[in-house]
């Protein structure tokens, strides 16, 4: 699992992480398990699996980082 930081949130149900090499990540609130889309916070860290969404990567399983 890859490791990065909610850079930032929207209230269309989607964000974007920050991977720390230079690159966001895309993902949509159906993507994040263990906790609802609105209980995220930017800043936060995540971990997530890497995916391909219809318009290119995409992260998925996103989890908040205990």
């Amino acid at each position: 699992m890859a490791e990065g930081t909610i850079k930032k949130l929207t209230d269309k149900g989607f964000g974007f992480i920050d991977t720390g090499k230079g690159e966001d990540m895309f993902f949509h609130m159906s993507n994040v398990v263990d906790v609802s889309y609105d209980d995220l916070r930017e800043g936060q860290k995540v971990t997530f699996t890497l995916g391909e969404g219809p318009k290119g990567p995409r992260a998925e399983e996103v989890k908040p980082v205990d």
